[in-house]
């Protein structure tokens, strides 16, 4: 069994990490979802939420907005739509993404309106504590 992970966070703005990692989880459209080294192959559609990645004893957390998780026997790379460090966030971002969210929810239905509710829950659980945990 392998010792490390290969991960890659991956948006259109940027390549946010490569490197070699203990763990990362995921929030997945499906539910959440941890990768270890030798995870078995998959590909998963990513939610609004935060990855988290642990490197030894530290833990680093990246806020994502929708893509796909890919786990091969190389790794894990995680295409995002958007992806920021979460220290890079503030609580202005989200209440403005929350806004985003709400409008797009009033104006869809179906499928669509399931995503967007989706994306909103993500964002309203980063939001709780986000002031004290990420700025205190």
């Amino acid at each position: 069994m392998a010792d490390k992970l290969n991960f890659s966070l991956v948006s259109p703005e940027r390549e946010l990490f490569t490197g070699q990692v203990d763990q990362v989880d995921i929030p997945g459209t499906e539910g959440d979802f941890g990768v270890f080294p030798a995870h078995s192959p998959m590909m998963a559609a990513i939610r609004t939420g935060a990855i988290t990645v642990y490197i030894e004893s530290k833990a680093t957390q990246y806020f994502v907005q929708g893509g796909f998780a890919d786990v091969t026997p190389e790794g894990l790379t995680v295409l995002a739509e958007k992806a920021i460090p979460m220290d890079e966030m503030n609580s202005a971002m989200i209440k403005e993404l929350m806004a985003e969210i709400e409008k797009e929810l009033a104006e869809c239905e179906g499928n669509e309106a399931m995503a967007a509710q989706q994306n909103l829950s993500g964002l309203k659980s980063i939001s709780q504590g986000f002031e004290d945990f990420y700025h205190s």
